[in-house]
């Protein structure tokens, strides 16, 4: 995380489970490019998120000339809800693991919600 340039916070992070930027729907690769933290859901399946304004006008023209549609929901999240006897899970991420998104640790999604704006900018590049 930046702000003016400069290094602020950094996180472990596990991204899509193949390699390459999204190019549509299903391929589960996280997108590649400038996007805006647009809202945050603090009720999601992996914990809590922020939704990345995927696609863009760039993303649904490339996934139409490939006959395909470029798919959405693309977060920026915590960790799945994992119980063992109502006991919550602390594991450590693998690497690719996301239909793509991007998924943080929980105490890593909780700091970055309260840092960060809905309308953020987020660049995602490899």
């Amino acid at each position: 995380m930046y702000k003016k340039n400069e290094i602020i916070r950094t996180y472990l992070i596990a991204l899509g489970l193949n390699s390459g930027p999204k190019e549509f729907e299903g391929d589960k690769k996280t997108p590649e490019g400038e996007y805006v933290l647009d809202y945050k859901k603090h009720n999601s399946s992996y914990y809590k998120a922020f939704h990345i304004s995927y696609p863009n006008a760039k993303d649904i023209a490339h996934a139409k000339s490939l006959g395909k549609r470029p798919g959405g929901m693309i977060m920026l999240h915590g960790q799945p809800s994992n119980t063992v006897n109502g006991n919550e899970l602390d594991y450590l991420q693998p690497s690719k693991w996301t239909n793509g998104c991007i998924a943080l640790l929980n105490p890593d999604i909780d700091e970055l919600l309260q840092l960060v704006d809905p309308g953020t900018p987020i660049i995602i590049k490899p």
